[in-house]
């Protein structure tokens, strides 16, 4: 990575290897890192990320969003009523 790069990691924590990036970031080989996950959740209050003037972390909230609510509660929704709509029908036969 350029020494003006960012890590953006809001995926899993273990895809990171951390000391590599703790040891990166303290030595200024990228710019910085913008993270929302990490091996260990929640973060560590001594955990190094913590002290690091190049590091904007997250606590594992990246997700929220209402579209992703919308989708993720409309489709809960329709899964529910799809059931009952199978048990309804099981009961009928």
């Amino acid at each position: 990575m350029k020494p003006t790069s960012w890590l953006i990691n809001t995926s899993r924590g273990p895809i990171v290897d951390e000391s590599a990036l703790i040891q990166a970031l303290s030595s200024l080989v990228i710019a910085g890192a913008a993270l929302d996950v990490y091996d260990a959740e929640p973060l560590p209050a001594d955990h190094p990320f913590r002290t690091l003037d190049n590091v904007l972390a997250t606590p594992h909230l990246g997700y929220v969003g209402e579209d992703l609510y919308r989708t993720f509660y409309g489709d809960a929704a329709i899964s529910i009523g799809a059931w009952l709509d199978e048990i309804t029908d099981s009961n009928q036969a």
